[in-house]
């Protein structure tokens, strides 16, 4: 807007409707959208890699039945923190070494010098010619990687322990009416098994939600960043002078977070309510009876 050409002239309203709107402001507004879409893009992902950690840890093919433990074993044994800052160097640098040995075979240097990793410049990812959008892309997805392996371990073990939680009755009975086994574990397995892991899978979900602002240690510009970058005292320097105002804008972050779970717990609600319909509780009611 043209009155906010110059912020010395503004005060009142007007001033805050122009410090509300730059452009930095505004990157501030988008950052949500980031950790949105790195809690609905890891979502499905780790459900995926949760599954398949189950069905590894129950095969009858023991080198696959071993890699299914070790997978959920050893993620969930070691501090999360640890992997979401080893991921996405490991496979940034993995990418990097591959396209070096690739694209820059002449090569005659080390690729590890000391403290440094050192690839050529054509094995660089992104490259520094790319646009900003393409670094930030880049960072995203090797973040939401990381988030997807250690989450998917303990998705993994819910799974893992809802299949085992089915009632053998049901399989049996499955069985009984000539259904494969491939049959019973579609058709009757696992439609059983999401209401045993519903519980498991709310509460990993809550805690996703509560660590996406670990984006901000894996460098990517989100809502923390933003919050720390705009919330610091800003001297006569800056066009908008204020005090240390990191209270407010972390408190925005604190109602948006508190929003967040509050929706989550109503969706599951409905979900669970869906899922356990006409299904025995113990007490040895329905769940239309229970909620009557």
């Amino acid at each position: 807007m043209h009155m906010c050409a110059d912020p010395s002239t503004l005060d009142g309203f007007n001033w805050w409707l122009c410090y509300l709107t730059t452009g930095k402001q505004i990157m501030f507004y988008e950052s949500f959208l980031t950790v949105l879409a790195l809690l609905f893009l890891t979502a499905p992902v780790v459900l995926l890699l949760g599954f398949g950690g189950a069905v590894s840890r129950r095969s009858h093919f023991a080198p696959l039945r071993w890699f299914g433990a070790a997978y959920t074993n050893v993620v969930r044994g070691v501090p999360d923190i640890i992997f979401f800052l080893f991921v996405p160097i490991a496979m940034d640098q993995g990418i990097e070494y591959i396209r070096h040995k690739i694209k820059c075979s002449d090569w005659d240097e080390p690729v590890r010098q000391g403290n440094d990793f050192v690839v050529c410049a054509a094995a660089k990812m992104p490259l520094g010619t790319s646009p900003q959008w393409v670094h930030e892309v880049y960072g995203f997805s090797l973040a939401l990687i990381a988030f997807a392996i250690v989450f998917g371990a303990f998705a993994a073990n819910t799974l893992y322990g809802a299949m085992q939680a089915v009632p053998r009755a049901q399989l049996e009975t499955a069985e009984a009416f000539g259904m494969s086994e491939r049959q019973v574990f579609w058709r009757i397995h696992v439609p059983q098994m999401w209401v045993f892991a519903m519980p498991g899978l709310t509460n990993l979900w809550m805690i996703l939600i509560k660590a996406s602002p670990l984006l901000f240690l894996l460098g990517v510009e989100d809502i923390v960043y933003w919050a720390k970058e705009l919330g610091g005292a800003k001297t006569t320097r800056f066009a908008y002078p204020h005090p240390d105002w990191r209270v407010y804008y972390f408190g925005v972050l604190l109602v948006f977070y508190l929003f967040m779970t509050w929706i989550s717990e109503r969706v599951f609600v409905r979900i669970n309510r869906k899922l356990s319909h006409g299904q025995a509780t113990l007490g040895g009611l329905t769940d239309a009876e229970v909620t009557a």
